[in-house]
């Protein structure tokens, strides 16, 4: 009998052993590093496809319920996402939102409640920059922080504009201006919409809360004929997906630090790096056009009708793709990519600077901040100085191009559009890509050591342009052209 139990006992630990390997094999971790993967980047992807499941049950259980019951979903889903992707580290979010409620309760509608909220909310997001940041791309809990901290922002500003006398707003500032008191419940709801927590896209208070009542809707009363809007954007997401998948252990960032990429002509460095400028942005392409699916399919991205009576999706479009393909220029690349940030950008920070008389000023300010708040590297920096210096000479270019006749001709030649638009492309994308290098390298002796490996082509190609450009101008324009320009 004893030796029966003891096979008996010897048999449930083999077996449990069996188990217990089997569940490791099934881990997170195991699966992570099998698609050659982080874990934490997994547990992200996971994150925003989970968003659709969500978006499905609200639409067929809470579209027209009472508000209170749709805050509640919105919190716990989004709690839930944080939870699952940052553990404990989900009581920063958690604090910050309670502390905003407070600030716009216990403030009101004053600029005091703006700037407390601004500062508050910036420098704390900056602590967990420094106290979390490594000289690598990290998934923490400061990423979806950075998406919190504007719309916290946002919606201090919005409530100190519904204060105001309502001729005295612009007509944008009316459409964003809070009128009512929001509820702690209804911040939170706001914050944690699974559909944007983790990578945005930025959307204000007022369509969030049009949403909740059931005004984002192309057929009034009923659920929001999204499905197939919503499947187009994830089908298109999911083929940017597993291209990035395919393709991200051959062109990566790291090999830019290597000897064999030093080693190898310059004329090699200059194209590794354009192909892989424009690679590394599909990441981000990714994940806005699977979140905007998720948007679209909850009544979110409903954003009207066009003039045909045709239902528009685009309200939480982060992604116009087919500009951000063929565009040749840097204006359109910034036009089509990121277009909630830089829209947010220009509300509450570029107009709002207005006083200061200067359109490059408030540009430049508005850019120091977009670097701020992606983190505090030095890459950041760069990469913006460079996307302000690349504008400023792009519309230098461009005015040229316009006012001067011979180069108008020139550019007026059909045969030839076929080469400028090849050239246009080459230097927009090889210079996208240097600029990117900084961004992503993050430190300043991982780019400085790449830049120097190129001799530093974008900075002499850029400056050069910037001083030598109105000189050029000088001699080709005509000054009949310059006056009529005046008059």
């Amino acid at each position: 009998m004893a030796s029966s139990a003891e096979g008996d006992e010897g048999t449930v630990v083999a077996l449990a052993g069996v188990l217990q390997s089997g569940f490791q094999e099934l881990s997170l971790n195991k699966l992570a590093t099998s698609l050659g993967a982080s874990e934490q980047a997994l547990r992200l992807i996971i994150s925003i496809f989970l968003g659709y499941p969500f978006a499905l049950f609200y639409r067929h259980y809470l579209f027209y319920k009472e508000t209170y019951l749709i805050h509640l979903f919105h919190t716990f889903t989004g709690l839930s996402i944080a939870y699952f992707n940052f553990g404990n580290q989900l009581y920063h979010s958690l604090l910050c939102i309670v502390l905003q409620f407070l600030i716009l309760r216990l403030m009101g509608r004053t600029i005091t409640a703006v700037l407390t909220t601004f500062c508050f909310q910036m420098a704390y997001l900056l602590a967990g920059y420094y106290y979390t940041a490594t000289g690598n791309y990290d998934i923490k809990w400061t990423m979806p922080h950075c998406v919190l901290t504007l719309k916290l922002i946002g919606l201090a500003v919005d409530y100190f504009d519904g204060g105001k006398d309502q001729n005295s707003l612009s007509s944008e500032q009316q459409k964003y201006a809070i009128r009512g008191v929001p509820s702690l419940l209804e911040v939170a709801g706001f914050s944690y919409f699974y559909g944007a927590f983790l990578v945005g896209p930025q959307f204000s208070m007022n369509h969030y809360m049009k949403l909740v009542q059931g005004e984002l809707t192309d057929i009034p009363g009923k659920i929001p004929n999204s499905i197939i809007p919503a499947l187009k954007r994830l089908s298109l997401g999911l083929f940017y997906l597993v291209g990035y998948t395919l393709l991200s252990p051959h062109i990566t960032e790291d090999y830019l630090l290597t000897e064999d990429y030093d080693n190898h002509p310059f004329w090699f460095r200059c194209m590794y790096m354009l192909i892989w400028g424009k690679f590394v942005l599909y990441k981000y392409v990714t994940c806005w056009l699977v979140t905007e699916g998720v948007c679209i399919l909850t009544g979110l991205g409903f954003n009207g009708f066009e003039e045909k009576g045709k239902a528009k999706w685009d309200a939480c479009a982060n992604m116009k793709v087919w500009l951000f393909e063929t565009n040749p220029r840097f204006t359109g690349t910034i036009a089509s990519f990121n277009i909630n940030t830089n829209a947010w950008v220009a509300r509450y920070i570029f107009k709002r600077l207005k006083f200061l008389g200067s359109k490059e000023l408030s540009q430049g300010l508005s850019l120091l901040f977009l670097a701020l708040w992606h983190g505090l590297h030095s890459g950041y920096l760069v990469c913006f100085q460079m996307e302000f210096l690349i504008v400023i000479v792009e519309r230098q270019a461009a005015r040229l191009i316009q006012e001067s006749p011979t180069l108008s001709k020139l550019a007026a030649i059909t045969v030839l559009q076929p080469f400028y638009y090849l050239v246009q492309q080459t230097i927009h994308w090889l210079f996208m890509g240097y600029s990117m290098t900084a961004f992503c390298l993050f430190t300043w002796d991982k780019w400085l050591k790449v830049y120097k490996s190129i001799c530093f082509l974008g900075h002499i190609f850029f400056l050069s342009l910037l001083f030598i450009l109105p000189y050029i101008h000088k001699a080709m324009v005509p000054r009949k052209e310059k006056l009529k320009k005046m008059e």
